[in-house]
């Protein structure tokens, strides 16, 4: 009997061991604060959430500011050529790898949020609670000044919570429920122009583009900015054919 009963454990361990995705490794291309590329895979660092390219903050002078943009490009910088190792958890729902990573041996994820750049995503996890603390504490990234939560800001309204070190200006409000896919670029090299057209598919026009002039960047109608095409195209946009 015992002989039976031991085959048949070891068969019920397979799939769990099948489902074990195996790690990615690489150097990374950054596409967004919590989401890089390596080679084919499109990861998604888990545990974090950090502001998007079109999201909009208040700096320490109270200023209107890119953060998102920020949090992009200062992963970009500190992770420059380095290689990763990324631990996949799951797939979500956009086809994303959900990761632990390291660079070269650093938890990169707790590098994003102890640096401002990104916020414990408690939802889902915990792991990140005392870096976030220390990054408020010290006012460090988006904690300089005042900002929405992530997670807050994709469906974000009138009563969506403020947060950062300082007290917001009177208009914060206006500012930070805004996008920078307005009609005006975040920055002078974030000109590419992203619209969506009558079949759903998404569209970047350079600035070289023959219809560039005639797209009407409002956030209603779905357009955005990006600051690349390597940008646009992660966003699963393709050029304009004219």
């Amino acid at each position: 009997m015992i002989r039976k009963i031991l085959p048949a454990i070891a068969l019920s361990l397979l799939p769990s061991l099948a489902a074990a995705a195996p790690d990615i490794t690489g150097v990374a291309k950054v596409r967004e604060g919590d989401t890089v590329v390596i080679g084919t895979a499109r990861v998604r660092l888990g545990g974090v959430d950090a502001p998007s390219v079109d999201q909009l903050c208040i700096n320490a002078q109270h200023e209107k500011w890119t953060c998102g943009v920020s949090a992009r490009d200062e992963l970009a910088k500190h992770v420059d050529g380095k290689s990763w190792t990324c631990h996949v958890r799951q797939t979500d729902r956009r086809g994303r790898q959900v990761a632990r990573c390291e660079v070269e041996g650093e938890d990169i994820q707790k590098w994003l949020v102890r640096n401002g750049w990104a916020l414990s995503y408690r939802q889902y996890s915990h792991d990140y609670d005392a870096e976030e603390a220390a990054a408020r504490e010290d006012k460090a990234g988006m904690w300089q000044g005042a900002f929405i939560a992530p997670w807050d800001w994709r469906v974000r309204n009138k009563k969506t919570p403020i947060l950062g070190a300082t007290k917001p200006p009177e208009d914060a409000n206006a500012t930070l429920l805004a996008s920078a896919s307005g009609p005006v670029a975040p920055s002078p090299e974030c000109n590419i122009k992203g619209n969506v057209n009558r079949s759903g598919e998404c569209i970047y026009h350079k600035p070289t583009s023959r219809w560039y002039a005639q797209i009407k960047m409002q956030i209603a109608k779905g357009t955005r900015w990006f600051c690349s095409v390597e940008e646009a195209e992660a966003a699963g946009c393709r050029e304009t054919r004219r």
